[in-house]
């Protein structure tokens, strides 16, 4: 079958031929319609977590994927062929750059029924990442206030959503051509980046959603109030993450050391900082469906590619900007032809 892959650490990633997915009896085979792309690959590619994910390659990437089950393990009883899916596949088995791919069934849920596969596609890893950050790391509670960085980026967009689902005042971050967007989408407060220090402007904040690292990880923390929390998704991981990944005591020291001068500062002003790395929930993407087919969180597809497109699509995430979301669609097959209805096609433009 037809798969994106890149053959050594920092080489391109190019079109193969690979072996079709091996089907173990928990697994789920999925022909891919959508599939997000993320930062994530790029570094993957470039070697940035080859301590942290040891790949072997040739590797297909992708992380993100909605697409149509064609068949099931011997002991999978939750999904049947023909079900429309979405999923972030866990860690050691991406590949969603693919025509198919198996899935362990613990990573997967049925797609939102009111959405079509690209905006499907572009959910799982974003929308796992707002929950995991806000949910379960920041125990987020209504009344609170919460900052979440480049709100109108793939992460942002759904934050932001989810925050204000969870009843908190939300501020964000982005350049002022975005700034009406993010108002739409729930932001009650909107600091432009290019002419506003965040720092200056917020105080007394609960939680902040850090994308970005290095100085505005440590500016975070100096807008919490005290018992606050910074949750960053970018940067300096923790000993924390090093602990649960389990990660060799080399790396676990050098972790400790790179995260020493941030958890100093935390613990100075007394808040908290935690590192996410984000990890596949079939129970949480079935959560998140439920909330877009309330209408409460609605994904933001910023723009699509064909299959063929992957590599280029892949390369300009660094170098343009787009509101939420890019997606690879590939077409439809018989079995998955549904059309998205007029509204849908017209929210993928947003």
């Amino acid at each position: 079958m037809r798969a994106f892959v890149f053959d050594a650490y920092q080489q391109p990633l190019h079109e193969a031929d690979v072996p079709e997915p091996v089907v173990g009896e928990r697994d789920v085979l999925v022909r891919v319609t959508a599939a997000g792309l993320n930062q994530l690959d790029e570094k993957i590619r470039e070697g940035e977590f080859k301590r942290i994910l040891p790949y072997k390659t040739p590797l297909a990437l992708g992380h993100d994927l909605a697409g149509t089950v064609l068949r099931v393990g011997a002991k999978v009883h939750g999904f049947k062929p023909g079900d429309h899916v979405y999923a972030r596949p866990r860690d050691g088995r991406i590949g969603t750059f693919a025509e198919r791919i198996a899935v362990d069934e613990a990573d997967l849920a049925l797609a939102p029924a009111t959405i079509s596969a690209a905006e499907a596609g572009s959910l799982p890893l974003v929308a796992l990442t707002a929950w995991q950050a806000l949910v379960e790391k920041g125990n987020v509670r209504a009344g609170q206030k919460v900052l979440i960085h480049a709100g109108s980026g793939g992460v942002g967009t759904i934050a932001i959503q989810l925050a204000k689902h969870l009843g908190t005042h939300v501020a964000t971050t982005v350049s002022a051509t975005n700034a009406d967007f993010v108002r739409e989408l729930g932001a009650d407060v909107v600091i432009d980046y290019r002419t506003q220090d965040f720092e200056k402007e917020l105080s007394g904040y609960d939680v902040v959603l850090d994308s970005l690292g290095g100085n505005n990880l440590h500016k975070s923390l100096r807008v919490l109030r005290r018992g606050g929390k910074v949750v960053g998704i970018y940067g300096v991981p923790d000993p924390a993450f090093a602990r649960e990944r389990g990660l060799n005591p080399i790396l676990r020291l050098a972790i400790a050391a790179l995260s020493r001068k941030t958890r100093s500062l935390a613990r100075k002003l007394g808040v908290t900082y935690e590192f996410l790395f984000m990890r596949a929930s079939g129970d949480q993407l079935r959560q998140i469906a439920n909330l877009v087919d309330a209408g409460t969180i609605r994904p933001v597809v910023g723009a699509t590619f064909s299959f063929a497109q992957t590599p280029h699509a892949l390369a300009s995430l660094g170098r343009s900007s787009i509101r939420g979301k890019a997606v690879v669609v590939t077409p439809a097959g018989p079995d998955d032809a549904t059309p998205a209805s007029p509204a849908l096609s017209e929210r993928t433009r947003h």
